[in-house]
């Protein structure tokens, strides 16, 4: 069975050593594919592939409470969109557990903006995640490393390399 690495920008490259290092996960055999950051980009970067191949989806994310830095292996993801009514669609990650030590667990939620307030804690923010999980595949994991508190300049910071 293949599998890919998915990130949405080759500058979370960085991230793939930080994964071997604090985590050891062996990823050698794994196909690495940028996608872009959006919906309309992870459509076009992996509508062509086997539903039946494993990805694993690695990157930055922001959360409300915990600390930069943190590695957080996401159980389900769901859409956000705070200013609509209507309830957004639950999505699963089918065999998500890679069973990583030093790894919090937590809920993705995916927005289509730069999350700079929330009321949610214990959860992170993306803008990738839910749009490669409603694709359909049928084994997907995703591991998110905290890169801001909901602060786009400590994104920016933390991403551009500024101390």
């Amino acid at each position: 069975m293949q599998k890919y690495i998915i990130m949405a920008e080759e500058g979370e490259r960085v991230l793939l050593d930080k994964v071997r290092d604090e985590l050891g996960l062996d990823l050698q055999d794994a196909e690495l594919i940028y996608t872009g950051v959006g919906a309309i980009n992870i459509i076009r970067s992996l509508q062509h592939l086997d539903r039946e191949a494993e990805l694993i989806n690695i990157g930055y994310a922001g959360s409300a409470n915990f600390d930069l830095g943190t590695w957080v292996e996401v159980t389900e993801v769901r859409l956000n969109h705070p200013a609509v009514s209507y309830p957004e669609p639950e999505l699963k990650i089918k065999n998500s557990k890679l069973k990583i030590k030093n790894c919090k667990q937590a809920i993705c939620y995916t927005n289509c903006d730069f999350v700079l307030a929330s009321d949610y804690r214990d959860c992170v923010f993306d803008m990738e995640l839910a749009f490669i999980a409603a694709l359909g595949f049928k084994k997907l994991h995703s591991l998110k490393y905290v890169s801001d508190n909901l602060s786009l300049h400590a994104y920016h910071d933390l991403t551009h390399g500024v101390e």
